[in-house]
């Protein structure tokens, strides 16, 4: 696999930076104390949740939107990340047995 280029690894120090246990940090947020452009923040985030570093992990309303905007946890600071899997564990268990 390749490794993390400059602009993923910024946006990942500035998630897991501005995060915190009740509240994640916006999209907008992130790219701003990364030092990244909107444009290039909001396609490396997508890239970054598909891979799985980071979690959408609720919503919050902003001034700037009329719709509440997607806040952002890294993955291993996120509770209860891997129910999808146990539920398909406990699935393939029951199938199995």
């Amino acid at each position: 696999m390749r490794p993390a280029g400059k602009v993923r690894q910024a946006l990942l120090q500035a998630c897991a930076a501005l995060a915190v246990a009740g509240q994640g940090v916006t999209l907008r947020e992130m790219a701003h104390a990364a030092q990244v452009g909107l444009a290039t923040a909001r396609n490396t985030v997508s890239d970054m949740r598909r891979a799985g570093q980071i979690r959408k992990v609720g919503e919050r309303p902003v001034d700037y939107r009329n719709r509440p905007v997607a806040e952002y946890a890294p993955a291993a600071q996120s509770v209860g990340q891997n129910k999808g899997c146990m539920s398909l564990a406990n699935v393939l268990r029951v199938w199995a047995g």
